[in-house]
């Protein structure tokens, strides 16, 4: 067992030391090679490596995905110091598969965490404090794109602001529940927020990636265009969760009645990945299917399932979520060319983006009524985490031109912002806490008369 962060670190460089002459091996491959060989050997590396960095990042008090991150760009920037034998991972069209799939199963699961019920009884508060919490961050990513990158066009200055719009729903419920927090109004208004904040991201991921779509193949951006989109958008969303929320109702009984194991599993996975694709169809990113799809189905659709003695889609996903998310993640971090700060104008556009992130969801507090500590509220929405790297990959994939419309820097540049907002978000909300405690009155000792 790892007793302590250095050796953590020790384990991590011995790891590379060890596998890096078998990575550059099996990438030179052979005419009889498997080629499932070079893949497993790859995961081999990206697992370890993902636990040992969430390790170390656990240890020194920061989420587990940040220490998968960060591991990903130690790894992916090992070629400056002549380790070039990882370089293969990057551009593998499998792994690059898995961590697709990875980010559909991450969506899914926040999603299952949430339920539609929750998202309206929240309140007024938690949707003006979400509402906020996207114009703001939306509106100063692309003002601050259009200063620092005025050569690029609009559509790479209005994915920018997209990039800085939802808040990691995942990273900021972790901190809470560390801090014993999880039952404040602050909490209450934060995770409500949340949810709801990242459904609008998702929206307004969906428009801008349906007008840049349109750009690319030749299309003008016109306010026609943009309400079609986001009328797909919105039907998408509301039909998802009207009629999926039936069919599973009817569905789910069914299927509890067939005999084979892991049909709870299979069923749910088999939602997920098809309203996916729906949303592919229609458009729209595929995460905002999977996401619709946690939405929907609720524990009571799997009630005759558990009955029986099965665990719930929310504990059984687990195990698939631990394999592939991590991918993603570390994949993510060795795609940041750490070279590229070296390039005119990627510090002060990492800075910019950075404050821009924070600025814009301390807005949101305004949204905040009377009993609720705005300040806390605020830096409880500031981390980015998985949601920052989904999109900004996603950008990565989306041409104008035959251009990316997230290039390399950018993207390293969106990664040091996202690692930034992660990073600060525990120790602020633990000494936010601590403030708005001491400032609350104590009660009355019990010997007190």
């Amino acid at each position: 067992m790892v007793r302590h962060p250095l050796k953590t670190v020790t384990l991590l460089a011995l790891l590379v030391a060890a596998l890096a002459p078998s990575i550059a091996f099996g990438s030179e491959g052979g005419a009889h090679a498997d080629p499932v060989g070079a893949v497993v050997l790859y995961l081999a590396v990206i697992l370890a490596a993902a636990k040992l960095g969430g390790d170390l990042a656990v240890r020194v008090g920061q989420p587990a995905v940040l220490g998968e991150l960060v591991a990903g760009v130690v790894l992916g920037n090992l070629g400056a110091f002549g380790v070039s034998a990882l370089e293969p991972i990057k551009t593998d069209a499998s792994i690059d598969m898995l961590s697709r799939l990875g980010v559909l199963v991450l969506l899914f699961e926040v999603g299952l965490e949430s339920t539609v019920a929750q998202m309206i009884k929240v309140g007024v508060t938690s949707f003006i404090v979400a509402t906020l919490g996207v114009v703001a961050p939306f509106g100063l990513g692309w003002l601050f794109g259009a200063w620092l990158l005025p050569e690029a066009g609009p559509y790479v200055h209005a994915f920018l602001g997209a990039t800085l719009t939802a808040t990691s729903v995942g990273i900021t419920a972790r901190v809470l529940q560390d801090l014993k927090e999880s039952q404040s109004p602050e909490a209450r208004v934060i995770l409500g927020a949340a949810v709801i904040d990242d459904v609008l991201g998702l929206v307004i991921l969906a428009v801008v990636t349906g007008i840049i779509g349109a750009a690319d193949r030749g299309g003008a951006m016109s306010y026609g265009a943009i309400a079609i989109i986001l009328g797909k958008a919105l039907v998408f969303l509301v039909g998802s969760l009207v009629i999926g929320a039936k069919v599973s109702r009817r569905l789910f009984p069914i299927a509890s009645r067939l005999r084979a194991r892991g049909v709870l599993l299979a069923l749910g996975l088999a939602f997920c990945f098809l309203l996916s694709w729906l949303a592919g169809v229609i458009g729209l990113a595929p995460i905002v299917g999977a996401f619709a799809a946690g939405l929907v189905l609720e524990d009571l659709h799997f009630r005759d399932f558990v009955t029986r003695g099965e665990s719930t889609l929310e504990h059984l996903i687990q195990p698939i979520s631990a394999f592939l998310v991590p991918v993603f993640f570390v994949l993510m971090g060795m795609r940041t060319d750490l070279r590229a700060f070296a390039q005119p104008g990627v510090p002060l556009l990492a800075l910019g983006l950075t404050f821009a992130a924070i600025v814009g969801k301390q807005v949101c507090s305004f949204g905040v009524g009377k009993g609720v500590d705005r300040l806390t509220v605020g830096i409880g929405m500031v981390p980015r985490g998985e949601v920052g790297l989904i999109f900004a990959n996603i950008g990565q994939s989306l041409t104008v031109g035959g251009k990316p419309v997230i290039s390399g820097s950018v993207f390293s540049a969106v990664v040091a912002m996202v690692i930034v907002t992660t990073m600060v978000t525990p120790p602020a909300l633990k000494w936010s806490l601590a403030r708005r405690a001491s400032k609350l009155p104590k009660a009355p000792s019990p010997d007190a008369h």
